[in-house]
């Protein structure tokens, strides 16, 4: 996030010209991070899911049993993709703050 918010420094100073408040810019910044970490969060489940289901057809043919059952509760899935949302927007949080208190003259600055 401090690269993304080095990069859009431009951006920033434009928003902050047209009248964008700091909690505007904040809270664009954190939700970007916490789509972010969703994003990660959503593949990180598929590729475990598939994993564990893999690992399941594994041992079924292999044991000629299905002796692990892999399961994979709705809870478990919501809570997983919450932390992974609250993760990525607390990580933003010092990112996003120093892009909110950002000046616009420094904003347009090499």
């Amino acid at each position: 996030m401090y690269t993304a918010v080095l990069e859009r420094r431009r951006e920033i100073g434009i928003m902050k010209a047209i009248g964008a408040k700091n909690s505007e810019v904040l809270s664009l910044f954190l939700i970007e991070s916490g789509l972010l970490g969703l994003a990660g969060g959503v593949l990180g489940l598929f590729f475990g899911i598939v994993i564990s289901k893999g690992v399941e057809f594994g041992a079924a043919q292999y044991f000629g049993e299905s002796i692990l059952k892999a399961s994979v509760p709705i809870p478990l899935v919501i809570g997983a993709l919450l932390f992974a949302f609250l993760v990525g927007a607390l990580s933003g949080t010092l990112p996003a703050k120093s892009a909110s208190k950002m000046k616009i003259v420094d904003t347009f600055r090499n």
